[in-house]
């Protein structure tokens, strides 16, 4: 029976394919060979058989001494794992995940190792095309803040600040002026005076100065105010996020507030802030029909903006159905700062 148990083992490593699982001797040479491994590796066992595993490792790993090294540790520590460049027969290079185990008899001797060995170049490739999608990403973000904040400045500066010298001129102009001519220039001032307005609050979208001067909470209750919306923000964090962080929840819980109002069909809407996990946390809920499509991988480009924003700082978003009716945009950025 234990014969045949082992046997069935035997088969079943190597039969495995998508791991290469192999023995090697105290001194780290070869002795065993499963499918896996030649799939992975291009070598057949008649060819790997009783060479030195380090085959398989680039040259400046070999010259660091890195197979004996994981070696030496996997026999203090009874076993070892890493991930790094492997080479296979034709010398093309794959990125493995590794785990090394020391094996040792009933008598506590080395007999040698167990080593698997998995195919993770296609994993890495993803992972690093998302990485560089989110610096991409955090490039354009940074670079259309930037634009924003100075188009904010020169209207704020420019031509507001000439607008209101036009306002003072007119009034001035007013009261010098007869009864009979008086109304018209007044209805001008008017005129000159919602246009400020109208550039005001352009200028609080384009680039908040609520956040730089009255801070992040009282900006987002202008900013819901603005909307026309009933609502109200709630909670607090701990500290007042950095620049970077508060512009990124801003930016967040603005998005959300437009598809609230695009979209769900809301009468009111709740903001909650709270510091969690050393870090901020936002919840906004809303009493809508709830979004078409809450899935960010389906093409909805708002919500895959809010989750690019929010991954971009290092946090996650999430958005789902309230209990409710309506829809719940939860997201959390860690607070990087010592």
């Amino acid at each position: 029976m234990q014969r045949e148990e082992s046997e069935l083992f035997r088969l079943l490593v190597q039969g495995v394919r998508d791991y290469g699982i192999f023995m090697l001797d105290p001194g780290g040479h070869i002795v065993s060979w499963n499918a896996g491994a030649e799939r992975i590796k291009g070598y057949t066992a008649d060819e790997i058989i009783g060479r030195h595993f380090s085959t398989f490792y680039p040259p400046e790993d070999v010259q660091a001494d890195k197979p004996g090294w994981e070696l030496r540790v996997a026999r203090a520590e009874g076993a070892l794992e890493d991930e790094g460049w492997r080479v296979r027969k034709d010398g093309t290079r794959f990125w493995a995940n590794v785990i090394i185990t020391a094996l040792y008899d009933d008598t506590g001797e080395l007999r040698g190792f167990g080593k698997v060995t998995r195919d993770m170049t296609e994993r890495r490739r993803a992972e690093q095309q998302l990485t560089d999608r989110r610096r991409l990403l955090a490039h354009l973000v940074e670079a259309q803040e930037r634009e924003r904040q100075r188009i904010a400045w020169d209207v704020h500066d420019d031509t507001i600040q000439a607008m209101v010298a036009v306002d003072m001129r007119l009034q001035l102009l007013a009261r010098k002026l007869p009864e009979e001519h008086r109304e018209v220039v007044e209805q001008l001032d008017d005129a000159v005076r919602d246009s400020i307005r109208r550039l005001r609050n352009l200028v609080f979208r384009v680039r908040p100065p609520g956040i730089d001067r009255q801070g992040l909470r009282e900006s987002l209750i202008i900013y819901l105010t603005d909307t026309g919306m009933h609502g109200e923000v709630s909670g607090s964090f701990e500290r007042e996020p950095g620049d970077d962080a508060a512009i990124t929840i801003f930016r967040v819980c603005q998005e959300a507030l437009t598809n609230v109002r695009k979209h769900a069909h809301a009468s009111s809407v709740a903001l909650d802030l709270s510091t969690v996990d050393r870090g901020f946390l936002v919840r906004v809920t809303d009493d809508g029909v709830g979004l078409p499509d809450l899935d960010p991988n389906a093409g909805h480009f708002g919500l895959i903006e809010m989750r690019e924003r929010a991954e971009g700082a290092g946090g996650w978003c999430t958005v789902s159905r309230g209990g409710n009716g309506g829809t719940v945009v939860e997201f959390w950025l860690p607070d990087v700062r010592p």
